[in-house]
């Protein structure tokens, strides 16, 4: 009995080390259509370089950084032809760099090298199975295949990494693997898809094929539940960082859903956020980038874990003693 009491608070222990905070680390951009400038900038991706990729939504082209956001080239301009984007809205990086965009109103999603030289695209614009009706985000997962949320049909459709259909699952309704518009979507390492359910303020997790797995959330503004959730990112560490849009938080959690911790609030100072629309990890899983949308920046934070006195442990000992 003593033995699965001490082995119980040892694991609460790390569990409460694993919920490690977050620092506010830097920033760039301002509102504009120059260099390293924004017009509502959505989704965000890290390459396994560091580099930084950001749909630039309004400008209707994709923007890349270094990991302190220094401007390194850009792509794209409005319009439906190859290379061309109406309102890109999520970037995902395949391992070997190769780049995957949603265009949103052009109901497809192109991909690229990673300095934005037109390689291929597939979908258009349809209910069928191959089809899109503005999907919204974008992900590469442990399996290299490609998932894509197909948010006004309700819906998540997987494909090999040139666009080959492979799959769907999802309706609209309120029941375990159904939508009201998804939006966000993550892959973790395990190979598991993570969807941010935003009108039925959720998370939904499936396996790669689509099986339901488990979910959490409900709508309000108690820890662990949303206000129209948007993006989602798993990091290394198998974190879940989530957007809750109207909240102006960052929230994250344990692959079942467990609360961790938050950071954010509304404002335009250092770490604060408008309505931001995007998230993403680095490979090390040490930094988070959030695309801070109202405030037409990219903020970055770090992760600062928690010092354990340590007296800590044997206190817990001498507890069953």
């Amino acid at each position: 009995m003593k033995k699965a009491a001490l082995t119980t608070c040892l694991l609460i222990l790390l569990a409460a080390a694993a919920a490690a905070d977050f620092a506010f680390a830097g920033k760039w951009g301002a509102q504009g259509s120059g260099d390293g400038q924004f017009l509502a900038p959505s989704g965000i991706a890290v390459a396994p370089n560091g580099n930084v990729y950001v749909a630039d939504e309004f400008n209707h082209r994709i923007q890349y950084f270094t990991s302190a956001g220094s401007f390194l080239g850009k792509w794209g301009s409005r319009g439906k032809g190859d290379g061309q984007f109406l309102y890109p809205c999520d970037v995902a990086v395949a391992p070997g760099g190769r780049l995957y965009v949603v265009d949103f109103d052009n109901h497809r999603v192109q991909y690229f090298t990673a300095t934005g030289s037109y390689l291929g695209q597939f979908g258009e614009y349809g209910v069928l199975p191959r089809y899109f009706n503005n999907p919204h985000s974008v992900v590469v997962g442990a399996d290299r295949n490609v998932y894509v949320v197909d948010t006004n049909n309700n819906r998540v459709q997987y494909f090999t990494r040139n666009g080959s259909f492979l799959g769907t699952w999802g309706s609209k309704g309120t029941a375990d693997s159904q939508f009201d518009q998804p939006f966000g979507i993550a892959s973790t390492p395990q190979g598991d898809v993570y969807v941010t359910d935003r009108l039925n303020n959720r998370v939904q997790y499936f396996t790669a094929q689509g099986l339901f797995r488990g979910k959490w959330g409900t709508k309000g503004f108690g820890w662990g539940q949303f206000e129209y959730p948007t993006a989602i990112a798993a990091g290394s560490d198998y974190r879940l960082y989530v957007t809750d849009y109207s909240w102006h938080h960052v929230q994250y959690f344990t692959p079942t859903g467990s609360y961790l911790d938050k950071f954010g609030g509304r404002g335009t100072g250092d770490g604060l956020f408008n309505f931001p629309d995007g998230v993403a990890v680095s490979p090390a899983g040490t930094t988070v980038y959030v695309a801070d949308t109202g405030n037409n920046r990219i903020q970055y934070f770090t992760r600062v874990e928690p010092k354990i006195a340590p007296a800590s442990l044997g206190r817990v000992k001498a507890i069953f003693k």
